[in-house]
């Protein structure tokens, strides 16, 4: 990062005209100095005052600090005894669990690598992501299982249902439960050094285009997250206690709630899986501080909150944390109007930028309606022209590219994808349409990249292009984000059928829904005689979305 010394930035905006970028106006934090340094170490070095790390919503169950680290202690000495050793890679495939920090944090800490992919996943979307990312070995939930069928890794299981007809078609190696029985004390431990350079994280992103790439982040990258929120923590708050409401698979849940919180000392309420009656009730029963959302369950709480303020008693709320997508002015204000206790706490951030981005930590930030905060500490940022590549100045649209110590190394087995991304100096390309006005605050306007967001899980039009296209009576496809208030977008199709066919919309939808995860399924088609694209071939995907946003 540049010495702020030999540079004029203005520190109303953080914007430096000698070199068109914007600089944090966040304090800066230091970086560990010692190069051979684990992200499980460095996070168990963090001095703290707390006891509960993790409560499970739905069993009760608590996992506190010293029990957590003996976990860890016992499940990487197993894990060691298996054969995994640096740089192998280890699969997590289940909902949240108290269970999935303990095998993160185990599996980092012998310099193995974690991926993770959605349980909800079908056999082809996981037999893809496993021919990528070549796993070792795979940690899942008995519900999982059947969809594993017939491959020849070894499972460790995360809970104790084994009676499935398909169990015999796996390998289950052991259970989570009898890797936490083992005893540690004179064991030798096969262990590598681990470098802060080393790859401790391959989790999945649709990128700025096409189909999900597994995006390499480093110990260094994880460790800057968590200075970061050590960093950005205000200890005039008090004690927090955090719900784990989205997905751990995701790098919003992993970065921020399977490791983040750790290093504050502060309690993790986790839930297996998003319920509004079960998060409500979670909230109240253990007095929960910090809930993190999409903006579809703002809108939900916004709508039936009547109902809710007289079931559930929400008192010990202080913020709401909101991210995946930008929330309307609007819906900010019915929001207030109807909580006013509650600050909403919008953030900006990527699998690409673990975890990093921009983010609002103070009633007064919160005030910034329509942003999504500060730039996190340590991070630089250029507003860029998209057409003519011009770095452009305060209160200018154009793709935002960030800069620091948190940016991945790149994606797995796709060096075009990864310079596609990552120029040579180091700066990611967001693919997101923003603006960084005169007081240094990041608004995101719109997205250069095509995805869809549907309930803040990205969905790659070019997944579904190509199952539509597979189909023996379509000729040509493309599938864009629809609007939707509940949702915030679902996938729509546009599609050419081929001569003679007749092919109902329902079939079309029917076909691809048996392919494919829930939150990915197409919601709606439409029957068109060509698609429009460029000389190139390149679908010209902003024209139909204005085609179907007329027709609303």
């Amino acid at each position: 990062m540049a010495e702020f010394s030999s540079l004029r930035i203005d520190p109303k905006s953080g914007f430096c005209s000698s070199n068109s970028t914007f600089y944090s106006k966040r304090v800066p934090f230091p970086l560990p100095s010692n190069h051979a340094l684990d992200i499980t170490t460095f996070i168990s070095s963090y001095p703290h005052h707390g006891k509960t790390a993790f409560i499970d919503a739905t069993t009760g169950r608590h996992l506190s600090f010293s029990q957590l680290w003996q976990s860890v202690d016992s499940v990487s000495t197993c894990l060691s005894e298996l054969g995994i050793r640096k740089g192998n890679i280890v699969i997590i495939i289940a909902p949240n669990s108290i269970f999935i920090p303990i095998v993160c944090l185990s599996v980092m800490s012998l310099g193995a690598i974690i991926t993770t992919s959605n349980p909800l996943n079908t056999s082809r979307e996981f037999a893809v992501q496993m021919a990528d990312s070549k796993p070792v070995l795979v940690f899942t939930t008995s519900q999982v299982v059947p969809k594993l069928a017939g491959s020849p890794l070894p499972i460790v299981l995360l809970d104790e249902q084994v009676a499935t007809e398909k169990t015999g078609q796996v390998k289950i190696v052991t259970t989570i439960s009898e890797m936490l029985k083992k005893e540690t004390k004179d064991k030798i431990r096969v262990r590598d050094r681990v470098y802060q350079d080393d790859a401790a994280t391959l989790l999945y992103s649709s990128g700025t285009t096409g189909a999900s790439k597994g995006v390499i982040s480093s110990h260094g990258n994880l460790m800057a997250l968590m200075q970061s929120f050590s960093h950005l923590s205000n200890p005039d708050e008090g004690e927090q206690t955090h719900i784990c409401a989205v997905p751990m698979f995701h790098i919003y849940g992993f970065g921020a709630f399977a490791i983040g919180k750790l290093p504050q000392g502060s309690k993790v309420v986790v839930l297996s899986k998003f319920d509004m009656k079960e998060m409500l009730s979670a909230i109240e029963k253990y007095r929960v501080t910090c809930l993190p959302l999409v903006p579809p369950i703002l809108l939900v709480m916004v709508k039936e909150a009547d109902e809710i303020r007289k079931k559930y008693d929400l008192s010990s709320l202080q913020s709401i944390v909101c991210g995946g997508a930008p929330l309307s002015k609007d819906l900010i204000n019915r929001f207030m109007e109807k909580f006013p206790s509650i600050d909403i706490r919008q953030g900006y951030a990527m699998t690409e930028s673990t975890g990093f981005g921009a983010s609002m930590q103070t009633p007064e930030e919160c005030l910034k309606y329509g942003s999504v905060g500060l730039l996190s500490p340590n991070l630089e940022a250029k507003i860029v022209d998209p057409t003519t590549g011009t770095a452009l100045k305060v209160n200018q649209k154009g793709e935002l590219w960030l800069r620091g110590p948190s940016i991945m190394k790149g994606y797995l087995n796709n060096a075009e994808a990864t310079a596609a991304t990552l120029d040579s100096q180091g700066w990611l390309k967001t693919g997101d349409l923003c603006y960084i006005d005169d007081d240094g605050y990041v608004y995101v306007v719109d997205r250069l990249k095509e995805l869809i967001k549907y309930k803040g899980y990205q969905v790659p039009p070019a997944e579904l292009e190509a199952l539509l296209l597979s189909h023996p009576q379509i000729s040509d496809a493309a599938v864009i984000p629809f609007p939707d208030e509940e949702v915030g977008q679902y996938p729509m199709a546009y599609v050419v059928r081929k001569s003679g066919s007749n092919i109902s919309d329902t079939a079309l939808m029917d076909f691809v829904a048996k392919q494919v995860a829930p939150y990915k399924r197409i919601r709606k088609v439409a029957f068109v005689t060509s698609i429009p694209k460029n000389p190139s071939g390149k679908i010209l995907r902003r024209d139909i979305i204005k085609l179907a946003i007329s027709k609303i």
